[in-house]
């Protein structure tokens, strides 16, 4: 990875955030906690609301959390920078989706970093290393 962690800002994706708390995702756990805490002590760390939602039905659907511990676990995150979508971020989304053949949602996620002025944008689901309209992509559990 090439993030600097340390002194760029850094747009997590909701996966990044889930394996750090998932007790069963092994390696990924352990890595995704790691990266997770050197964006905390940077304070470097963005994301968007479309990330915190798809956090919260994740910590429902697959931990099985009651809405109180989900709750403690989304709350520090509005510390972080927060990018909620507006309507025309829903037509760069299509643009960005469509330019480098992602799906939407990805796209959707792009933009969301985009907007926060992000260097890097932390996922699994998109290819480590492509640079995506002036974002690199970077995969925390590739080399």
């Amino acid at each position: 990875m090439t993030a600097d962690l340390g002194n760029d800002r850094v747009f997590v994706d909701t996966n990044i955030l889930f394996y750090a708390m998932d007790l069963d995702s092994g390696t990924k756990r352990n890595l995704a906690k790691k990266v997770v805490e050197r964006i905390w002590i940077a304070r470097t760390g963005c994301l968007s609301t479309q990330v915190l939602s798809e956090l919260i039905v994740n910590l429902r659907k697959k931990l099985n959390l009651p809405w109180e511990a989900i709750t403690a676990i989304v709350r520090p995150y509005l510390t972080w920078q927060v990018i909620s979508n507006d309507p025309m971020d829903t037509i760069e989304a299509i643009r960005i989706a469509k330019r480098n053949e992602i799906s939407y949602w990805d796209g959707m996620i792009v933009q969301a970093a985009v907007k926060a002025h992000a260097v890097f944008l932390l996922t699994e689901d998109l290819n480590s290393g492509q640079i995506i309209e002036g974002v690199e992509v970077s995969n925390p559990f590739q080399g």
